[in-house]
């Protein structure tokens, strides 16, 4: 499974995990993957935090940094994220913010705790996203930087590669893949409409050849549905030099996932997830409940652009993570179509060993269809 890519990073296998949890990061790792923290819901002073825990523990092993900057959003070309907040706070109709608080209390969830409103702002700009890479860069062990949105700001990514890491972006079409390429983006990540929150509409099979094609000889990673070890072989005998996964580490033991929302994602089959723009505004591929199904009636409110949405939900989204047990019918479950495969628990390490193991099955299955000489 030793692809280019491991080389220049310095890790055993090609497998790529983001995680939103610094013990899953950390554990992938350590178990010879790469591991990449979401920072998203991070200021820089928590995401300093985050990072110094995670270099305690992974030893001389590389990890990652995943942040999000869109191309393109509400209020972009504002610098100062106080006066970005305020421009965009004002565009927020109050329409939208009663209705997900009505469906929150409808559903019996309890209000949040004077002292604990939320962010509403979190890293969706260029603004908001610049204090989260300076944290970044200040960590010898991140490898690579990630932008899950669109193109990076060509700032961005001198700014990264003049320190001697690598950028990668996320793309859901060929033409996304050759504007990062043309942008000097150091690896493509193509990733299939089965994947996890942001995603296109074309599927992972048939994207990935196409991305690999166009932008090659620049190094692609496959995602959208991968949780086995013969889809990270079926992804290499396409091209790519190495898998990017999410969904596949919502169930292992390290991460932070209460037992209402093990439970709804064990429950799930490859069916109950929907591309809704409930969320963030953009079209985020997570588990359908009456959350979604409230947003997609046509006598509700139309989903506002990203960051507004966000804005417009951010309480709501709170108020379901603090209480998971009385809020499943309205969460945010974040999950790609691979969630009917996950089944059971385990381990970072196991899973990892897991993939390995499957891989090299699949590959002796396809050199048994070779010809003897």
């Amino acid at each position: 499974m030793r692809t280019p890519l491991c080389k220049r990073l310095g890790i055993e296998f090609p497998i790529f995990a983001f995680s939103h949890c610094r013990d899953v990061v950390a554990a992938v790792s350590q178990a010879g993957g790469l591991g990449v923290l979401g920072a998203l819901a991070f200021d820089a002073e928590e995401l300093e935090v985050e990072l110094s825990w995670i270099d305690e523990r992974v030893g001389d092993r590389p990890y990652g940094v995943d942040i999000v900057i869109p191309s393109r959003h509400e209020g972009a070309g504002e610098t100062n994220p106080a006066r970005l907040e305020a421009l965009l706070r004002a565009k927020v109709p109050q329409e939208h913010r009663d209705f997900a608080q009505r469906l929150m209390d409808e559903h019996g969830v309890p209000a949040l705790p004077p002292e604990s409103q939320p962010r509403e702002l979190l890293g969706w700009t260029a603004a908001t996203a610049a204090p989260q890479l300076e944290a970044a860069l200040a960590h010898r062990k991140v490898e690579l930087i990630a932008n899950a949105l669109g193109t990076p700001p060509k700032e961005v990514i001198q700014r990264v590669q003049a320190s001697g890491r690598l950028v990668a972006a996320l793309c859901g079409t060929p033409g996304q893949a050759l504007a990062h390429q043309a942008a000097g983006v150091d690896i493509i990540i193509a990733q299939g409409s089965e994947a996890a929150a942001h995603t296109g509409e074309i599927g992972s099979i048939v994207l990935w050849p196409q991305v690999v094609r166009a932008v090659a000889p620049l190094p692609v990673l496959a995602a959208g549905g991968i949780g086995t070890g013969d889809q990270v072989a079926a992804a290499l005998a396409m091209g790519a030099q190495g898998v990017w996964t999410g969904s596949l580490w919502l169930m292992v033991e390290e991460a932070d996932l209460q037992p209402a929302q093990h439970q709804s994602y064990l429950a799930a089959g490859s069916g109950d997830t929907v591309r809704s723009r409930s969320f963030t505004g953009k079209p985020n591929r997570m588990l359908r409940n009456d959350w979604t199904e409230a947003w997609a009636r046509p006598d509700t409110p139309e989903p506002l652009g990203m960051p507004l949405q966000y804005m417009a939900t951010a309480e709501a989204v709170a108020r379901a993570a603090r209480y998971p047990g009385r809020s499943q019918a309205v969460d945010f479950n974040a999950a790609g179509q691979v969630v009917g495969m996950i089944n059971q628990i385990r381990s970072t390490r196991e899973v990892v060993q897991t993939l390995a193991e499957e891989f090299l099955e699949a590959a002796d299955r396809l050199a048994g269809l070779m010809p003897e000489e």
